[in-house]
């Protein structure tokens, strides 16, 4: 069983005595994230920005965390921390280990807690894992709003690649043409998100392990009309 959680947006704390605020104000933000099913296995898509509230000041972030059997290692994020210290237990040596499904349903559980006691998490978490054949794409708000299906999505995902999804994914859907709907729905939120920024990395989640392209930008066209003036006709526009 392997599973892995890219973080949508937020950061948060290391220092105990800062929590309140820097929970409340996150700093950093990301931009959307993207998960489909396709056969036995998930595809995560998301870019390697990180901003300043309007300034781009990060363009390397890696925004997934392995986690399961393969690594055990603790992460500089705090609910990390809370979920490794969960799976590190005194019976990890048993032979069993969370799935992906109890994992979800953990951190769906710490984000409503801390969004209870008025000091949320800000991030939005996508977490994809396969046990047993079976793929398992879910996503957490930094509220507690949790779902699972055949395909999620984060921030400008949600309104702008979900809808592309829902017309194009189908349950047989190869690794190659995932691939694919996944670069056009990231390549629509550059062109329509000011945060986004043209440098990805593509996730492939399946009952071996987890693989992680390398950083790489998608071609892109810049001409259409739209663009020239996308102020044109609309209403009260200066």
């Amino acid at each position: 069983m392997t599973f892995t959680i890219p973080i949508d947006n937020g950061d948060s704390v290391n220092n105990a005595e800062a929590d309140s605020q820097k929970t409340l104000y996150p700093y950093v933000t990301g931009t959307s994230i993207v998960a489909i099913k396709y056969k036995d296995a998930v595809l995560m898509a998301s870019d390697m920005g990180g901003s300043y509230g309007s300034t781009l000041r990060y363009k390397n972030i890696e925004r997934r965390r392995l986690l399961g059997p393969v690594e055990k290692s603790v992460t500089f994020r705090r609910f990390f921390v809370i979920l490794m210290s969960s799976l590190n237990d005194n019976m990890w040596d048993d032979g069993n280990s969370l799935r992906p499904k109890e994992v979800h349903n953990y951190l769906t559980c710490v984000m409503y807690n801390r969004r209870n006691k008025f000091n949320p998490l800000c991030n939005t978490l996508v977490l994809g894992g396969v046990n047993n054949g079976e793929s398992y794409p879910g996503m957490v708000s930094m509220i507690g709003v949790s779902f699972e299906d055949n395909h999620v999505a984060t921030g400008f995902g949600n309104h702008l690649a979900r809808p592309i999804l829902r017309d194009e994914w189908h349950a047989d859907v190869s690794f190659e043409d995932g691939v694919k709907l996944l670069e056009k729905c990231m390549c629509v939120l550059l062109y329509r998100d000011r945060s986004a920024i043209n440098k990805l990395q593509i996730a492939k989640i399946t009952e071996e392990g987890v693989t992680v392209s390398q950083p790489y930008s998608l071609k892109t066209f810049w001409e259409y009309k739209a663009f020239h003036n996308p102020t044109a006709g609309a209403e009260g526009f200066w």
